[in-house]
């Protein structure tokens, strides 16, 4: 984001902030603020221009490390400045990816709203939905089927989110609301795994009988 577009607060904080040390060195203490979710101090680093997308030895951002901790306000301060939202680290995982997969609604809510990659996938090579009905992150699902996102991706694994939330949920209140969620928004029903077991087939064995009956009403 050009400088002129940065908050005034930033600006302001960044005129009161000392000379910086280094480059390196601010780019160090941005990082470890947006680790410890200091929002005062990563205003301050950002107003004298130092770099948001910098990495620490595992490739993470300030921003991935604010997502990390949960620290909305933080990552709402570096998003607004223009961290990039995409910028993946050393295992695929992204502010955005991570925010959909870990259920920060907040910051998630702020990359959706700032260009996130809806095809980005992680190391598994899922989309931010597939892990996000994996654990559960029923307000995260709901979020990301109101994009344009593939509900159908298949993962590295042979999964699409729903053969996931079937697969590596209990079967509780909380994955049979996502699997109704995920069948009223068009998931097919028929995609089978690796092994040609479909979501069906997998909730029929598991002993899921709520979601076994979501299935078969979604399949007739």
């Amino acid at each position: 984001m050009p400088r002129h577009k940065l908050s005034r607060r930033v600006l302001l904080a960044g005129l009161a902030m000392g000379a910086p040390v280094s480059a390196q060195d601010n780019a160090a203490s941005l990082r470890h603020a947006a680790a410890y979710g200091d929002a005062d101090a990563v205003a301050r680093l950002i107003g004298i221009g130092t770099s948001l997308e910098s990495r620490d030895s595992a490739g993470r951002t300030a921003l991935l490390l604010a997502t990390h901790g949960n620290h909305i306000e933080a990552a709402r301060i570096l998003i607004e400045a223009g961290a990039d939202v995409n910028a993946k680290d050393s295992i695929s995982d992204s502010p955005y990816l991570y925010a959909a997969a870990e259920g920060r609604i907040e910051i998630l809510k702020m990359t959706l709203a700032h260009g996130a990659d809806l095809a980005a996938t992680n190391r598994y090579g899922g989309t931010g939905l597939i892990p996000a009905c994996h654990h559960g992150h029923i307000e995260a699902v709901y979020l990301l089927l109101k994009t344009q996102i593939d509900i159908n991706h298949v993962n590295r694994l042979g999964w699409t989110a729903l053969l996931e939330a079937v697969i590596l949920g209990d079967g509780g209140p909380t994955y049979i609301e996502i699997v109704d969620a995920l069948v009223h928004a068009g998931a097919n029903t028929r995609i089978a795994d690796k092994d040609g077991i479909t979501p069906l087939e997998h909730a029929k064995k598991r002993g899921f009988a709520e979601i076994s009956t979501i299935l078969t009403w979604a399949g007739r």
